[in-house]
């Protein structure tokens, strides 16, 4: 009798070990990006469809290593021991703005291969991943059940009123010097002026600056707020009972119990499996514990001029302003700009 239970119970162990991982895919969506998928555990049913939290990360995050997305943000805090029962899909941005339709290149893509609950999407980002949010949301307001931009704005050329169809948490420090307060004000403002603005929640975080969103995605509200819609709601309205403030932002990811999840390639090709995460040569991917976990904001980058080329379009792109262009370049406004020279951005 013994045997009988011991051998399903190591079972269900094993399967619940392999049930959660760290997937990542390279050159696998055409127009698309490189991005990761977290799968969670499930030892009840591995049939049921999980609802996706899509993350988009920062300027700082950008580039072609995917260990870089593993810095801060919720594959991070899952690695800290956050629980999600949900799949996390954390594509990489190798540079420039966003693009809503390499994202749902994407999340087409996860959805063939993965599954999903399509009434259960949820997009979460910061800075440049904060413009993303809302320009992904603005575009594809019909997919989208609830969504999370920190410290952003938004381009959408087709307009804004797209917005105001899902229910919305804009958040922005009122100390925030790399990405001003005014962005997200702009968005708001561009809502109101579609007539309705019922389903979105403004919150400015009194102190914080640029990096201390990034504490947010450790918290479990954050991830309570997103479960608490869907598609099909009656009416789609926005869940008010939850608050977020600097109080609560306080190094929560030391509340947190780090977790070994597995990590592998899911490329044909490649069929490496490893405990963790893939060592290389860039800087670690683990941010100090005793630090707040936000991306770096000192990076220098650069732009090289191209035909076409004005401050404000450089400026729109990059998320800046042309005041700040000409400061970084002591340059002034009238200045005549070289085609293949290189502009300092930020």
């Amino acid at each position: 009798m013994k045997k009988l239970i011991i051998i399903p119970l190591l079972s269900l162990l094993i399967s619940t070990t392999l049930a959660q991982e760290f997937i990542s895919h390279t050159n696998t969506v055409k127009n698309g990006y490189n991005f990761w998928v977290y799968t969670p555990v499930n030892p009840d049913s591995s049939a049921e469809i999980k609802p996706l939290v899509l993350f988009l990360h920062g300027a700082s995050l950008c580039g072609n290593n995917l260990s870089r997305v593993m810095r801060y943000g919720p594959l991070d805090a899952l690695k800290r021991g956050l629980i999600l029962d949900a799949l996390v899909v954390a594509p990489q941005n190798p540079g420039g703005a966003w693009s809503p339709e390499k994202i749902m290149n994407v999340l087409n893509w996860v959805k063939e291969n993965y599954g999903y609950d399509e009434d259960q999407l949820y997009v979460i980002g910061m800075s440049l991943g904060g413009y993303g949010t809302l320009d992904f949301v603005g575009t594809y307001p019909e997919k989208v059940a609830a969504a999370m931009a920190m410290c952003g704005g938004a381009n959408l050329r087709q307009g804004y009123c797209g917005l105001n169809e899902v229910p919305l948490w804009i958040l922005h420090g009122t100390a925030d010097r790399d990405v001003g307060l005014k962005e997200s004000q702009k968005v708001v403002n561009a809502m109101k002026n579609c007539g309705y603005t019922d389903r979105l929640i403004f919150t400015k975080l009194q102190g914080v600056d640029h990096g201390g969103p990034a504490r947010l995605f450790y918290i479990n509200e954050v991830y309570d707020w997103l479960f608490e819609h869907r598609l099909t709601d009656p009416d789609r309205p926005v869940n008010t009972s939850y608050t977020i403030t600097p109080e609560s932002m306080k190094n929560p990811y030391r509340k947190l119990t780090p977790r070994t999840i597995p990590v592998r390639s899911g490329n044909k090709n490649d069929s490496k499996k490893t405990e963790g995460i893939d060592e290389t040569n860039e800087e670690s991917t683990s941010p100090d514990t005793t630090a707040s976990p936000k991306p770096a904001t000192g990076e220098k980058r650069y732009h090289t001029i191209k035909k076409g080329d004005t401050l404000g379009k450089i400026a729109q792109n990059n998320h800046t302003t042309v005041k700040k262009l000409c400061q970084l370049n002591n340059i002034k406004e009238t200045t005549l700009l070289q085609i293949g020279k290189k502009l300092r951005v930020k």
